[in-house]
Formats: C-alpha cells, structure tokens, sequence
C-alpha cells in the first residue's frame, strides 16, 4: 500500500481563502465555522470525512490553519522510553500481535529490578518519561501496579511515569479487590503521573464487540479515564483506525472524546493510532470479515485533520504517531493539523511486534530534522506539554541518545527479549507479582 498523500501546489499556493471559494459551497461553510471557533456536529463531521478532490485539501488546510492559530509553529516530542514488561495475556484481542498465552515459549515477564534499571537507564540518558504498558498475566496482584510505581519512584523520584491503560487499571483493581478510585488513588500515591489513554480503539461497544470481544468497554473506558481526572490524574486519549470501522465511528468517536474534555479538561493529547495489520491476527488469520488491509495514506489524512477541526479548542495537541505511519506520512501529518510527533519510544514493542517497519527507537536528532525539513520549530516537551526546550537554533549539541551507534545492541529489542530464555514467563516472573503457585512451571 502506497502512503502517497494529496498535494497540489497550486491550492496552496493560493491559500485557504481563495481554496473555499472554489469548492462545494456546504463544505466550505463547515470549514469557515469550524475556523470562526464553532463547534462541528457529528452530522458536519461525517460531511467532512466524505470529501475528496479540492474539498480534501481544503480539509487539510483548514485543519493546518487552526493548528497555527491554536499551537502556532512549534512541533514538539517527548524523549521516552517504553517498558511493556510482560507480554502474556489472559486476553485474545483479534488486533493485537503483541499478546502470548502464558503457555507459549516467547512469553516474558520483566521482573520488577529490571523495570526499575531500565528507568534508571533512562533517566540518565536523558529521558524524562518511562511508559508502561503490558499484557495482563493471568492470577496477577493487582498491587504490583502500585509496588512498580513506588520501586521506580524510589530509585528515581524525577522520571514522570506514564503508565497503564483504563484495561490494566480495571484488572488491577479487579484482582485487588480495591475499587476503580481508591485503586486510581492508590497508584497516584505511589509515584504514577499519567496514564496512556489506549485501549480505546474505537469507543463504540458494536465494534469493539468484533474486533476485542471480552475486552473493557467503552462504558468502562470512560469510568476509569473520567475517575483518573477527578483525581487530577491526566492521560491521553487515543483512537485505533483502519480496520473495519467506517468514517462515522470516527467523528462519533471525537464527539464523545470531546463532550468528555470539556467536562473534566483532563485529556492532554489526542493520538490518532494505525492498526499494524501485517501479524495481527484480525488480518493474518481472517478472523473477521471486511478488515482492510491498511488504511489508506489519505484516511490517515483526514482522521487527523478531523481531529482538529472536531476538537476544536477543546484539544490544543494533536499526535502524529511515526512509529505507525512511518517518519514521511508522520512528517506530513505536521501540516494536516498535528502539531506532536510523539516520542523516542526506547523499546517500542508492541507496533513492532505487529509487524511496523519503522523501528523500536527515534534519536532526538531525527525528530528535530524531521521537524526542521518543514520549516517549523523542533521543542522538547514533558509528557503534559510543558516545553523543555526549544531548538530555535541550528548549532546546538548532540545529546546522549543521539550518539547511540546500535540501539538493539545497547537496549534490547522485542524480538531478542522473546525469544531468549533471560526473563522468560514463569521463571522470570517476580514473586510480588503473584500469587504463591503461579510462577511456576514444570
């Protein structure tokens, strides 16, 4: 599949204004609504993600030109690392590549010593947020979430830990018996800052249904995100596009994302995300009929450009993930109405498992020149969009991670962490983190 997007010079060469004048008038008001600061319906919405042609690139201009006026020209990134410390799971989701069943031999289990060194690593070369994601094991403490939260908090009290998503938050507090806000509390308590607002995918339980039956619903979802902030406790908002939901699901999606922001203004980002189709078992073992192969280059154009016309003011951060658009379509996303090209991703796991070409690490460096290649401003941010440091200059020095030679070979990679026998499930597993006879095989 071709990545290729819609350009045409002359369109914007002649600017947004002299674009509305010549294209389908219905769409031109929406998009002048949408720039005077109204707000879209999901009726307009749906209009808009049905344009093609000259109405496509007036979208994608609209949505750039509230992004100046929103962000201005700053592009920021996040320097990160990921630490998914298990991938074993009690649950079965057609999308994901990432999971094991405890049984299988690729199965791994970090124990907690490891997340805390890989944090501490980190740390030290520069990163001011470790994100933690996993599988959910199956008979788990639902207290280790918060015991790894105290142990990293501990060795390094600086790092922002951004950390478990609503499923993650649901089943701890299922297994420790502590309700969804004093569980929430528990882990704020213990060191966590944010949390990862994934596992949303598409926030309509029809979907979700076919796609992760079993899985936490929507209703669920947005218990535990409105709950984290309440308790002053941000996350991000995300959206899994590309399989078989149709354009509606997304502006529904939106909607609802937005209705929530304006209540508990809690939502720090929105990330649109591409399902990885190459070994995900919803395309690989055809277990659902209709699933595309991948989303097109020009859906991932409009699902962001979407966002920040829909969002409007309610989000000032759009996301554009390159780890799964690849660093061209993210680059170009920057001018569809993102203004955040993410983070280094230190031992990103789970796209890469699912078969995204791109790597499991971004240095610094790269995410500015990508940045600078569009004539904007590179900035350094913390994980809630505090700016760090803006590279408004071109002499500036190389920083620690930068002058990594071979990540795989200083970090690890997934596919190395899964098939040797280092941290392997069972053996590996930390005894805080179960119950007394799991953790043991044969």
């Amino acid at each position: 599949m071709s990545n290729v997007v819609p350009d045409e010079p002359c369109a914007r060469d002649e600017g947004i204004d002299g674009l509305l004048g010549r294209i389908e008038p219905d769409v031109a008001r929406l998009l002048e609504a949408a720039l005077e600061g109204r707000e879209l319906t999901a009726e307009q919405g749906l209009r808009l993600a049905q344009t093609q042609g000259s109405e496509l690139h007036a979208l994608v201009m609209a949505a750039d030109e509230m992004r100046r006026r929103q962000v201005g020209e700053v592009v920021t990134y996040v320097v990160n690392r990921n630490i998914n410390f298990t991938n074993v799971c009690i649950k079965h989701c057609a999308f994901c590549a990432f999971s094991r069943d405890f049984r299988e031999e690729e199965g791994y289990f970090l124990p907690l010593e490891e997340v805390v060194r890989r944090a501490k690593e980190a740390w030290e070369l520069g990163a001011t947020e470790i994100c933690i994601q996993a599988g959910l094991p199956p008979q788990l403490d639902g207290r280790f979430y918060i015991e790894l939260c105290r142990a990293i908090k501990q060795e390094v009290p600086q790092i922002h830990i951004h950390a478990f998503s609503p499923e993650e938050i649901l089943y701890g507090s299922r297994q420790s018996g502590i309700p969804i806000p004093q569980y929430l509390m528990a882990l704020k308590e213990a060191g966590l800052d944010t949390l990862p607002g994934t596992s949303a995918e598409i926030l309509d339980d029809e979907i979700r249904d076919i796609i992760s039956r079993g899985r936490i619903t929507s209703r669920q979802w947005i218990e535990v995100i409105t709950t984290a902030h309440a308790l002053g406790i941000p996350t991000t908002a995300t959206i899994m596009y590309g399989h078989i939901e149709q354009p509606i699901h997304w502006i529904r999606h939106m909607a609802l994302l937005r209705d929530i922001q304006k209540e508990t203004g809690g939502f720090t980002e929105f990330v649109p995300l591409r399902l990885i189709h190459h070994e995900a078992p919803i395309y690989r073992h055809q277990l659902v009929k209709g699933v595309r192969q991948e989303a097109a280059g020009n859906e991932a154009v409009k699902v962001h450009a979407l966002a920040r016309l829909m969002l409007g003011a309610t989000f000032k951060n759009i996301q554009s993930s390159w780890v799964k658009e690849g660093p061209k379509l993210a680059q170009y996303l920057l001018t569809a109405g993102a203004n955040d090209l993410g983070g280094t991703l230190i031992n990103e796991s789970i796209s890469t498992s699912a078969g995204a070409p791109h790597g499991e690490f971004m240095p610094p460096a790269e995410l500015r020149r990508l940045i600078r290649e569009l004539g904007r401003v590179p900035a350094q941010r913390s994980t809630t969009y505090q700016l760090l440091r803006v590279h408004d200059g071109l002499g500036e020095e190389e920083g620690p991670l930068d002058l990594i030679d071979d990540p795989a070979a200083r970090f690890g990679s997934h596919r190395t962490l899964a098939a040797s026998h280092a941290f392997r499930y069972g053996y590996a597993a930390s005894s805080r983190g179960y119950t007394e006879h799991e953790g043991q095989q044969p």
